[in-house]
């Protein structure tokens, strides 16, 4: 399970990006190899790459974001 807090809220494209929940909110890709670029609260940028169909999990948390989603939605 990889996870992450950022300060920043993030946009989703809808080309590439599905809401499928509103309580949790979680974001599925509608594509294969979809980039998704993330500054932490530690100010580290990472860049996550999602396989079709792969799922990321949005909580608010006091002044952040807690970010997490499945090690294997991931590519290498």
């Amino acid at each position: 399970m990889g996870l992450l807090y950022t300060k920043f809220y993030m946009d989703f494209d809808e080309n590439d990006w599905d809401q499928i929940s509103n309580d949790p909110i979680i974001f599925q890709t509608k594509n294969d190899d979809v980039s998704l670029e993330i500054e932490d609260a530690s100010r580290n940028f990472y860049k996550l790459r999602f396989k079709k169909g792969g799922k990321l999990q949005m909580f608010r948390v006091t002044g952040r974001f807690r970010l997490t989603w499945n090690d294997e939605d991931v590519l290498d």
